[in-house]
């Protein structure tokens, strides 16, 4: 059996793959619940990926559960939008401390634990590609989270594991609605050859593509998912 843990799985991008939680109890259940009925193996599991202690005993509660991990999926990701000159420290450590150390401590953890042939995939952000105003802190901790995917590809690549990220573009998400910058959804719409916003389950393809044994051969790879944007 395949032993599969992916963060910040109960909404958005990470719904439609798989199952820790850290909030939201009702929608992880509903996740383990899909899976199961698909025939899947799934758990709900709690946990703070950005404490360390609580993200390695959330990597022992999936080990026990599954004998063994082949495949992880860091999807833990917050987002502030602001010009720089108008960006406070507060902003800058909130969004460094969950995207980029609750990323490293993540890969970390992976790279000690995931089988040999095993994959490793990163949901990054297309922002590290347009580089669109305001978008400063944000991007910057997503494209340093790419340097540290490109960089454990070469250091696990000798146990066959593979180890990318994903840039999605806009996804049509609760967080998107909530804290994306004005006119985001309008503008990527009109700057998008497909003519839509990514759903959740347009990312988790790529994802389930990337970690089957068709990507055998993908790795370090940061893969744009747009729609043709960028």
């Amino acid at each position: 059996m395949t032993g599969a843990l992916v963060t910040g799985a109960s909404r958005g991008i990470g719904r439609p793959v798989a199952v820790n939680y850290r909030t939201d109890e009702n929608s992880a259940r509903a996740v383990v619940d899909k899976i199961r009925a698909d025939g899947g193996q799934a758990v709900a599991l709690r946990a703070d990926v950005t404490d360390p202690h609580a993200l390695r005993g959330l990597f022992d509660a999936a080990e026990a559960e599954f004998g063994g991990l082949d495949v992880v999926v860091g999807n833990v990701g917050i987002a502030r939008f602001s010009p720089v000159a108008e960006t406070g420290d507060d902003a800058f450590d909130l969004v460094f401390s969950t995207n980029l150390r609750a990323t490293f401590a993540t890969l970390r953890e992976a790279a000690r634990r995931v089988r040999d042939g095993g994959r490793i995939v990163v949901i990054s952000s297309g922002v590290v590609v347009t580089s669109r105003a305001g978008t400063g802190i944000y991007g910057a901790s997503k494209a340093a989270g790419d340097h540290l995917v490109r960089v454990l590809a070469k250091e696990l690549g000798p146990r066959g594991v593979t180890v990318n990220s994903v840039l999605p573009g806009a996804v049509r998400t609760e967080a998107l609605a909530a804290d994306g910058p004005p006119g985001v959804q309008e503008y990527t719409v009109r700057q998008t050859p497909l003519g839509r916003l990514a759903e959740p389950g347009d990312i988790a393809d790529i994802v389930g593509f990337l970690v089957s044994d068709a990507a055998r051969w993908v790795t370090g790879q940061a893969l744009r998912a747009s729609g043709g944007q960028f």
